[in-house]
């Protein structure tokens, strides 16, 4: 009889808690997954107490996904190196900044076949190019590292309320396990062969999140904000084709595409914290820490990323959207400046 499947989910926060009420669930529905869960949880006192054990005897993350019962069989557990040597199947989803550090810590103690797959929405430039978080995991570890994107709030998943996402793999055996690990009644996937643009749809929606929240900020205007999420994905479908130049068209009207954007130029928090910039006019540092208990704003980062990228290439011009949210992050241009890149990029908004 061939080993069961044992998974280990690598981060802790509200979306990595969200998924482990699925994945927790769902592992005791097929005979091919060990029933425990392992999940890395980075060591935090609440309250005077350690989250671990909090998460260990009252089922619940208290500090990132309050309210909301984890399954009995979802371990918390301080020691990553533990946790995944445990482990065959890892579920990464972490701030991209850790990634890193995370692939350090663990590199050489993995076992045979390990599989992995990110949740990551972001992606690293060190002016040699953009990699994505999975190239640089695989890189890393020497791991196959397949994606899951999509339109998912945390805590509307954690609520169970319907949703879609998106799994990137091209193997079709493991496309199947990492179906069978996330699928709910609730939380539907559909598994394509173009895990590159997956990965990039998530990474690069947070940057028109971005740039929705400055407009809204200023005008609140539901016709802006529509004429935004346009014209973003068309320089989303434009810097993938120049980054990957090889992806299906199809891919972006998943849940990793539009739907994504929709969502998170609705009421994502990389929106939502732009739009109190405008507001309140204080900076974005500060309202990270104000307004996100803890979790990281990756807009103005992955736009940092791919600002770095268009300049190697000499097309910074030809994306005004993705320029626009640069400078006002980073350049102190004022956010008035963010009217004059969508008049630029309606200009040119063919494909």
């Amino acid at each position: 009889m061939a080993s069961l499947h044992k998974v280990c989910i690598v981060g802790s926060g509200n979306w990595g808690s969200a998924i482990a009420r699925i994945v927790g669930s769902n592992v005791k529905k097929f005979e091919k997954f060990d029933n425990t869960v392992l999940m890395y949880v980075y060591e935090e006192m609440v309250n005077g107490r350690k989250l671990t054990e909090i998460i260990n005897t009252e089922h619940e993350n208290v500090k990132y996904l309050p309210g909301r019962r984890l399954p009995e069989n979802i371990v918390a557990d301080p020691d990553l190196k533990h946790a995944v040597q445990q482990s065959d199947l890892l579920v990464f989803v972490v701030p991209h900044q850790f990634v890193d550090g995370i692939c350090n810590q663990i590199k050489g103690t993995l076992r045979e076949n390990t599989h992995a797959i990110s949740l990551i929405k972001g992606f690293d430039c060190r002016g040699k190019g953009i990699e994505l978080i999975s190239s640089a995991i695989s890189n890393f570890l020497s791991i196959d590292v397949s994606v899951l994107m999509g339109a998912n709030i945390a805590s509307e998943v954690a609520d169970e309320n319907f949703c879609e996402a998106t799994i990137g793999c091209l193997d079709e055996t493991m496309g199947q396990t990492w179906q069978d690990l996330f699928t709910t009644r609730y939380f539907r996937t559909q598994v394509v062969n173009d895990p590159h643009t997956v990965e990039l749809c998530g990474a690069l929606k947070n940057i028109i999140a971005v740039a929705s929240g400055f407009v809204m900020g200023i005008c609140h205007s539901d016709n802006t904000r529509a004429a935004m999420i346009r014209l973003g994905l068309i320089e989303m479908i434009k810097f993938v084709n120049l980054f990957y130049g090889n992806s299906r068209l199809e891919t972006f009207f998943e849940s990793c595409g539009i739907a994504d954007l929709i969502t998170t130029c609705s009421m994502g928090r990389n929106q939502r914290v732009a739009e109190a910039f405008v507001t309140t006019g204080k900076s974005l540092a500060e309202l990270e820490k104000e307004m996100l208990n803890g979790q990281f704003l990756q807009g103005p980062l992955t736009a940092m990323e791919a600002n770095r990228f268009l300049e190697e290439k000499g097309q910074v011009k030809q994306f005004p959207i993705f320029t626009a949210v640069y400078d006002i992050c980073y350049n102190g241009k004022p956010v008035t400046e963010m009217f004059d890149a969508m008049i630029e990029a309606s200009a040119a908004s063919k494909l």
